[in-house]
């Protein structure tokens, strides 16, 4: 059994004695090093800082401490982007007991008189930055954990490139510390100073870049790419037959500008997905899309299908939208989803059509032909442009 002992800039003083007694009593100490240095020297007793890189090495360090009695000192609460939700990840619930104390979330909030329930948290301790974008929202509350002192700069050049730049920042420097500092800015202009630990504040204004809804069917001008997208009317049909539903996965096949599964992603922090495109150019355009609209963390296999997909995790959802006449491709999907899971597929050709329909008879589901017409100029007058006619197939396993 591990116990895990929250401790906040006020340090070790604030501890209850309960609590005191556990940290002093343990044979193992585990922390960083600024927390190790706030605990007073107890004789015979083992200090340890956290290996780098953290998550691949806990395992080994852990069984090398063998029966003794391990106490992990980690800031604040450990279960808000923290020691300990790793550590229960790692070892189970039943393994672990989490003794947290005020988060620094919980004192951004006070400062900042914000409701729990009127801000989103984002950490960008160990992540890309360009998460922050899928908040974008006029009127939005994020509240942001710093990795270090660089990242409110780094912050206020992603708001700016957004079309953000009067966003209202607030650093809240060592957050219940005797050195405790507030500094607020406008992005545009940002060049308050950030010492290393902070929460930053964002109150988002007036966001002109594509990512300001969480509904699908961004606009098609949202994405780079070289015609291989799946439009915005057929992607919204899409994606309200994959159904996205937090912590689920999705296989984007034949991807093409990744679309599906960014906008799967972009439905909750949670939401993985996988985009398999065969061709290099296209699958990193992928990642570029991807990181411009707020998901980065979006998986990228360069290879084609069905061979791209042996080895990777069972989806909850498949869409294919290339591909699906590619000898094994249906069967591979159809073999790979969890039971409840949803696949889409989406054809042009007549091909493709054949073979939906046969796939139709043989498991139901839904088969649907969709036409789509935009107005645009015919001389001096309007008149409707037809795109080309889309083959739907959509059935739950």
């Amino acid at each position: 059994m591990i116990h895990v002992v929250g401790i906040g800039a006020d340090g070790w003083t604030v501890l209850s004695e309960r609590l005191r007694t556990l940290v002093r009593e343990a044979e193992v100490l585990l922390g960083g090093s600024r927390h190790l240095s706030l605990v007073p020297e107890v004789p015979g007793q083992e200090r340890t800082p956290w290996p780098s890189p953290l998550r691949d090495a806990l395992p080994a360090l852990l069984d090398s401490f063998g029966s003794r009695r391990v106490v992990v000192l980690a800031s604040g609460d450990p279960m808000v982007s923290g020691i300990g939700t790793t550590l229960v990840d790692l070892l189970g619930a039943d393994q672990v007991v989490v003794e947290p104390a005020v988060s620094s979330v919980a004192l951004a909030r006070a400062r900042m008189g914000w409701a729990a329930e009127s801000c989103a948290v984002v950490s960008l301790v160990g992540r890309d930055a360009s998460a922050l974008l899928r908040e974008l929202a006029p009127g939005r509350r994020v509240l942001v954990l710093c990795a270090d002192e660089t990242t409110p700069a780094t912050v206020a050049a992603l708001l700016v490139e957004a079309g953000a730049g009067e966003s209202r920042m607030t650093v809240l420097g060592d957050l219940g510390a005797a050195e405790e500092s507030r500094s607020d800015g406008l992005a545009a202009t940002w060049g308050g100073d950030s010492p290393r630990l902070a929460v930053l504040a964002v109150e988002v204004v007036r966001p002109t870049g594509p990512a300001t809804s969480w509904a699908p069917g961004l606009p098609d001008d949202s994405y780079e790419h070289d015609g291989q997208l799946t439009k915005r009317d057929l992607r919204a049909s899409a994606l309200s037959r994959l159904a996205p539903a937090p912590g689920q996965l999705l296989w984007d096949v034949g991807a093409g500008a990744g679309s599906v599964g960014i906008e799967w992603m972009r439905a909750h922090p949670t939401c993985r997905a996988v985009a398999v495109e065969a061709d290099a150019e296209r699958a990193a355009r992928i990642g570029r899309n991807a990181a411009r609209l707020g998901v980065p963390g979006l998986s990228v296999v360069h290879g084609g299908a069905p061979g791209a997909l042996v080895g990777l995790d069972a989806p909850d959802a498949v869409f294919v939208g290339g591909g699906a006449t590619r000898p094994g491709v249906l069967d591979s999907v159809l073999g790979a989803l969890r039971p409840g899971g949803r696949l889409v597929v989406h054809g042009v050709t007549v091909e493709t059509e054949r073979l939906l329909a046969e796939a139709y008879a043989s498991y139901g589901g839904e088969l649907t032909r969709l036409h789509v017409e935009h107005a645009e100029p015919i001389g001096s007058f309007t008149g409707w442009t037809p795109g080309r006619a889309v083959t739907q197939w959509a059935v739950v396993r």
